[in-house]
């Protein structure tokens, strides 16, 4: 393929030019010289990305859509085979010329991520479907050849940035090799026996590898879909080069990766990261690098959490990706959003751990936000309008919280237990900046309550100095205040309250 021949070729000659001018080399001690969480990234809070691809096209359970097609006992299947006919005849790359984006409008997008306070915004660049969503010379399966016909990359990241926000692509494309055509692999994974568990076959390839199926396709186009291709041209041609592509056309101030990159060969992962700080820095920019599960050195990148969180405050600047439904992270006919207030009490709680918070929405195919979810960004940004002075630029105190409400050990393995919790009137979280200490409540507080807060008793907080004032964000009323040796006592003044409040205790 001529387009791949020249992919080839344009990384060649751009790692070498890179090499001539580089601050770091391919290995990790080089490497951890980086600031895996540079100024900005500490400053910035809150981010938005989304799942947006040919998988919401269907609008059925997930977006793992085009892996649930091709295993014939799954929902996906019988849906797709009830509403388009077989998969053998009508498979997910049919789908394409259905994903038109018509209402696609990168300049409201980003106007609507501004306005709901997302101080860096972006996209999933290519989930594990192996689609590019950029104009790509990597690979004929991209939105600028086909589909909507245009790029999306590129016209949402330039709308992010004259908004005046930062850029973030994300990567899931790690699965996207197809990693079972081996006969002898293949037939060891038939015969095993997952029971219930029988979706996790061929778990680290995303497309399910069985002869006859479009994934084990050797059609020289469809092969490169739906990953069937040797490893090591894969990795020369598809995953190190679609990377290098987007780094060097749309230059993204933050790249992440979904998980199971450590399926990617060690040599690759160190060449993609040399390769993006080295770009940056001839740019002159610092960048961050998102992953999960270890698989990059934390001295590299920030660690990422999916639908989870950590226990305690953090010395290391981390992140938790959240999305707007209790389900899929795209758009789904039985979408059901979760409310702004879950979702600002969580980004309080990350906050004050030390971390950053994404939030992922789910446009319909069309490049429709829905009205209920344009609702729920301008709710957060109302509240971060009101009380962001204690979000933004603000840095953890000696503790993070206090208040009777736990939430679950584990992670992503409990992300239905964090959907559930809920916090009570005497959950409070803080922040600091300058000379100040912010307290926020993770309720609605009760006007005409006097509140203890006892993290700011003498025996407690080492922090000596002589509290000077007592305000709350947003309100030119009086605050009753005093220090005992139980804590910091406030009465709630009689106040209009949505979501949580905030205290500001000057020094």
């Amino acid at each position: 393929m001529q387009k791949k021949l020249l992919a080839a070729c344009l990384l060649a000659s751009a790692l070498c030019h890179t090499a001539t001018a580089q601050q770091y080399t391919p290995t990790w001690e080089s490497l951890s010289a980086h600031e895996a969480a540079p100024e900005w990234f500490q400053d910035a809070k809150f981010g938005i990305y989304l799942h947006w691809g040919v998988y919401s096209v269907p609008e059925f359970q997930t977006e793992w859509y085009p892996r649930y097609l091709y295993f014939p006992w799954s929902d996906v299947a019988k849906y797709h085979e009830a509403t388009y006919g077989p998969v053998s005849e009508f498979g997910y790359h049919d789908l394409i010329p259905l994903f038109t984006a018509e209402d696609f409008d990168a300049s409201q997008w980003a106007t609507l991520f501004k306005e709901a306070g997302a101080r860096f915004a972006g996209m999933v660049a290519e989930h594990h479907d192996g689609f590019a969503m950029w104009d790509s010379e990597c690979t004929p399966w991209n939105a600028a050849d086909m589909g909507p016909r245009r790029d999306i990359v590129g016209l949402l990241g330039n709308a992010i940035k004259q908004n005046g926000m930062k850029f973030i692509t994300t990567f899931h494309h790690a699965r996207n090799l197809q990693r079972y055509s081996d006969p002898d692999v293949l037939k060891n994974e038939m015969a095993k026996d997952y029971g219930e568990l029988e979706r996790r076959r061929f778990w680290l390839s995303h497309f399910p590898y069985r002869e006859g199926t479009h994934p084990a396709s050797t059609d020289p186009k469809l092969r490169y879909l739906y990953g069937n291709v040797p490893a090591a041209q894969w990795y020369d041609e598809i995953w190190l080069p679609e990377l290098v592509e987007v780094i060097d056309n749309y230059d993204p101030d933050i790249i992440y990766f979904d998980s199971w990159l450590d399926l990617i060969p060690e040599d690759y992962r160190r060449r993609f990261c040399a390769y993006y700080l080295n770009k940056a820095a001839q740019r002159e920019k610092d960048v961050v690098i998102l992953s999960k599960q270890e698989d990059l050195p934390l001295t590299v990148s920030v660690e990422n959490f999916e639908n989870s969180r950590k226990q305690d405050l953090d010395p290391n600047v981390w992140q938790t990706e959240q999305t707007v439904s209790y389900d899929s992270w795209s758009y789904t006919k039985d979408f059901k959003i979760k409310p702004a207030s879950h979702l600002v009490h969580e980004m309080i709680d990350v906050v004050s751990k030390n971390g950053v918070f994404l939030l992922n929405i789910s446009p319909r195919a069309s490049g429709l936000i829905p009205d209920d979810q344009q609702q729920l960004l301008r709710e957060i940004g109302a509240w971060l309008g009101k009380y962001g002075e204690a979000i933004y630029s603000t840095r953890p105190w000696y503790t993070f919280g206090e208040g009777p409400t736990r939430q679950p050990e584990g992670d992503l393995k409990n992300r239905q237990l964090f959907d559930k919790l809920k916090y009570t009137a005497d959950d409070y979280r803080f922040t600091t900046k300058g000379d100040a200490i912010y307290v926020l409540t993770l309720s609605e507080p009760e006007a005409g309550k006097t509140i203890n807060i006892a993290s700011f008793a003498p025996d407690r907080n080492a922090d000596k100095r002589a509290i000077k004032r007592v305000s709350m964000l947003g309100s030119q009323a009086e605050i009753a205040w005093n220090l005992t040796d139980s804590g910091l006592s406030i009465t709630v003044p009689d106040e209009p309250y949505s979501i949580s409040t905030v205290f500001k205790v000057e020094y």
